[in-house]
């Protein structure tokens, strides 16, 4: 199966919530970190406090002290210094763009970062299940990170690594590769696309497919995600990027949000199940 096509079928989306998945981050990194990289911090101010977790009082006190890198690592972003490193996650419902000295916040503008440059980078974050931390240790080792699985974008998420890790499990695929200790950042709208992509049904044991799947399998998720990136992310209701853009590759999703369409294959309805209590559509004829 080629995993390679061009998503061409434009899908009509369900206008729900979802949390910004890897693509989404990545897709703000990309956007803020010319805007950030080398530049001195000159205030943070800190309008509400109470995100996921209270929003860490030492990053008022960094001030004066220069951004040396904008980093990823899974869904969460890093903002690296001499001092340490503060780390954004963007929750359910956060974005983060860069904006102007003096333009006025609005309710849900929670976190100003001012850099000497006279931008500011601000968060934004109706539902407050995001965070703003601070460590001075490698950021690598916190224990928000330490245990994440490989990047799926790099060497090391290849099919030897998914066949090892999958022998003797009896969850379904779809759920093991939504993992973030298997794999970071394959969230619910990728996996139901890559699954598609592979021919997997997503009910089907993770331990119960062969190698020579998970090798279409890894292509799959690898080549959803690089599409999702470079088209900057899926917009269903609240993610924008850093650059104040939405993204646009929902226009290519072939089975997310379609339950009860035909298939873009078969022209049978897709079917929407719960799986793991999120929304997993697939095609019994396609994927098995």
């Amino acid at each position: 199966m080629d995993c390679n096509d061009h998503l061409t079928f434009i899908a009509n989306i369900a206008n729900s919530i979802t949390m910004p998945e890897l693509p989404e981050v990545e897709t703000t990194r990309r956007g803020i970190a010319p805007y950030m990289t080398g530049q001195q911090i000159s205030a943070i101010i800190v309008r509400q406090p109470k995100l996921r977790w209270p929003v860490s009082t030492a990053l008022m006190s960094l001030s004066g002290v220069c951004i040396d890198a904008v980093e990823r690592r899974g869904k969460y972003l890093m903002f690296k210094t001499s001092k340490g490193t503060v780390l954004v996650h963007l929750g359910m419902s956060g974005s983060l763009r860069m904006i102007k000295e003096g333009e006025p916040p609005l309710c849900h503008d929670h976190v100003d970062l001012h850099l000497a440059s006279g931008d500011v980078l601000r968060y934004t974050d109706p539902r407050r299940f995001g965070a703003w931390l601070w460590t001075e240790q490698d950021p690598e080792q916190h224990k928000l990170i330490a245990s994440l699985g490989p990047e799926p974008l790099l060497a090391a998420f290849d099919v030897e690594y998914m066949w090892k890790r999958s022998r003797g499990k009896k969850c379904p695929i779809k759920t093991f590769v939504m993992d973030s200790h298997v794999v970071v950042g394959v969230g619910n709208i990728y996996a139901n696309e890559a699954l598609f992509l592979a021919g997997i049904n997503p009910k089907r044991l993770a331990g119960s497919v062969s190698k020579k799947r998970y090798a279409v399998l890894v292509e799959c998720i690898k080549g959803v995600l690089v599409k999702a990136i470079e088209q900057g992310g899926t917009t269903l209701k609240d993610f924008v990027g850093g650059d104040g853009k939405p993204g646009y590759f929902k226009q290519e999703l072939q089975v997310y949000g379609r339950g009860g369409l035909p298939c873009v294959r078969c022209d049978k309805p897709l079917r929407e199940i719960r799986l793991g209590q999120r929304a997993t559509v697939f095609c019994k004829f396609c994927q098995t």
